[in-house]
Order: structure tokens, then C-alpha cells, then sequence
């Protein structure tokens, strides 16, 4: 049981790294605050990154559980 936690926070802890860096950046900045409200507005954020955004939160719902279940195991 032990052996099976570890692997897989191993495996969400990796797929969480490659999905965080796998997302657009934030714009930042005076620029990115005027570009920032134009794609609110008419909404860029579309596809990948939703998907990204999605698969983010459910690898660290998976890493956290993992997690808290090897502490209380260990």
C-alpha cells in the first residue's frame, strides 16, 4: 500500500510540474493589464488551456490526497 501511494504521488507530482509549466503565461504589467481586460472581455482563455487549468486542479487534489494518505500510513 505503501510502495502504491508513493508511486503515485511520484507520477502527480511530475504530471502537476508539466502541467503548470505546460500553461500560457500571465501577462503582467501595465501592458498586461490593459491587454489583460481586452481578453476578458472577448475571451482568449480557450482549448489547451482551460484543459490545462482543469487537469492542474485535479493533479493536485491527487497529490494532496496522496500525500496525506502516505503521512498517515508513515
Amino acid at each position: 500500500m505503501q510502495i502504491a501511494l508513493v508511486i503515485l504521488l511520484i507520477l502527480s507530482s511530475l504530471g502537476l510540474i508539466a502541467a503548470v509549466l505546460l500553461q500560457s503565461g500571465r501577462s503582467a504589467g501595465l501592458s498586461g493589464a490593459i491587454t489583460g481586460a481586452g481578453e476578458s472581455i472577448f475571451g482568449k482563455k480557450k482549448g489547451m488551456d482551460e484543459l490545462f487549468a482543469k487537469l492542474t486542479g485535479v493533479l493536485a487534489g491527487v497529490f494532496l490526497l496522496s500525500s496525506l494518505g502516505l503521512a498517515m500510513i508513515a
